[in-house]
């Protein structure tokens, strides 16, 4: 344990070092977040009051979990109208809606899509600020409300909000944008209901994660050495819900981040204490907005399940020993998922400075994907998992890079 301590502080040291950098005071920071002033409004508010239309939606899943839905129709340059493309976006683990929308109009992917006439729907997984609801379970902070994984987000979230906007557009097909665990969701769902691939237009994968086993990210590597003792997981990072301001996370936040002030606050946030960050692409104006909405709420078995993947570097079902397995499973060891019956066509996006997508998995992704079609390497070697969202040139680096395949490959 204390070897591993060692290589995290290691890890970490390294990764927010910058040569050059700006050295961040406490005061700084502070006064940074006094200059933001209010940051509390939700998603359909920040939309509304840079003049885009909004709506917001309900759809309930199969197992009764209630998700909040955004929608943009149209915005001051591109008036509403049906024969418009949906394109659903599926944010990350401990996300929302709001990674879409945060860094505001022709930054964020959301508003940049609906800016070029597609029809916007941005999805909310169970669990998170805008679904955390249920049409029989009362206990928000009980174990049977947050008892399930990324499996089941895949398996009944994402089918039950993609139906809900194939049919609220009258499309019968969609674009699907995901990052992060958006994009091991879709290939949960693809894998296991394969029947949603005639759903999908054209999927892409930004910082795509499924296979684990090379990943950087010091915070899910010593995860995945307690997947064993569940129990302790659950102590360690509050019980049922994942609490981002456990002991743990204070722990290596206040020992390996020592760069400057700014550094320490921003591992204060499990997010990129968990994922990193890249200085350069990283706009500290708008970090008070960033932390206002992440994180945004998870389960701690969908850490668990994803310190499974690194420990035993298969992408597969959630692992509960081999007495539960068998009960689950009818076998001692939970199934692969099928990456073969995936034949929505794919993109992956991916960079070669991400803690969670290391370059080795991303290829052995794309190597059993049922119809890859595109691996595109970001031109920036120190590109990082959160800079697919917040990075300063996202537009440039990735979401022209989207637009233009689309208006090539699949456009109407």
């Amino acid at each position: 344990m204390i070897f591993l301590f060692l290589l995290v502080e290691v890890l970490i040291g390294s990764a927010v070092a910058e040569i050059h950098a700006t050295v961040w005071t406490q005061e700084m920071v502070q006064n940074l977040f006094t200059a933001a002033g209010e940051v509390g409004a939700t998603v359909p508010a920040m939309i509304a009051h840079h003049g885009y239309m909004v709506e917001t939606h309900h759809v309930t899943t199969y197992d009764g979990y209630i998700l909040q839905m955004h929608r943009i129709p149209a915005t001051p340059t591109s008036p509403a109208a049906t024969n418009k493309s949906a394109v659903f976006l599926m944010h990350g683990l401990l996300s929302s809606s709001a990674d879409w929308v945060v860094m505001g109009p022709g930054k964020g992917l959301a508003y940049i899509l609906a800016d070029a006439g597609y029809d916007v729907w941005m999805g909310n997984a169970r669990g998170n600020t805008y679904s955390k609801n249920h049409t029989t379970i009362t206990d928000f902070a009980g174990k049977e409300f947050w008892d399930f994984e990324w499996h089941q987000i895949g398996y009944y979230d994402l089918p039950a909000m993609i139906d809900y906007t194939l049919t609220n557009t009258g499309q019968r097909k969609l674009i699907y944008v995901g990052h992060s665990q958006g994009t091991t969701s879709f290939y949960v769902m693809a894998s296991a209901k394969p029947e949603y691939n005639d759903k999908i237009n054209v999927m892409f994968s930004l910082a795509p994660v499924a296979y684990m086993g090379n990943l950087k990210s010091p915070l899910l590597r010593l995860t995945s050495t307690l997947v064993n003792t569940l129990e302790a997981i659950f102590d360690l990072f509050g019980e049922y819900e994942f609490l981002p301001k456990g002991d743990l996370i204070g722990l290596l936040g206040s020992k390996f981040c020592h760069d400057d002030a700014l550094t320490q606050f921003l591992c204060s946030n499990v997010l990129f204490l968990m994922c990193g960050f890249n200085k350069a692409q990283l706009n500290t104006t708008m970090l008070p907005v960033i932390f206002k909405h992440t994180p945004a709420g998870a389960s701690t078995r969908q850490l668990v399940h994803y310190g499974q993947e690194i420990m035993f570097r298969k992408f597969r079902q959630y692992d509960y020993g081999p007495v539960l397995n068998l009960h689950h499973y009818h076998k001692i060891t939970p199934p692969n998922y099928n990456l073969g019956r995936i034949s929505a066509p794919v993109h992956l996006l991916y960079s070669d400075n991400d803690w969670m997508a290391a370059v080795s998995d991303v290829e052995k992704l794309y190597s059993e994907l049922g119809n890859p079609v595109e691996k595109y390497r970001i031109l920036d070697g120190k590109w990082n998992h959160l800079d697919f969202l917040w990075g300063i040139n996202a537009k440039e680096l990735v979401y022209n890079h989207i637009l233009t395949t689309l208006e090539n490959q699949y456009s109407n």
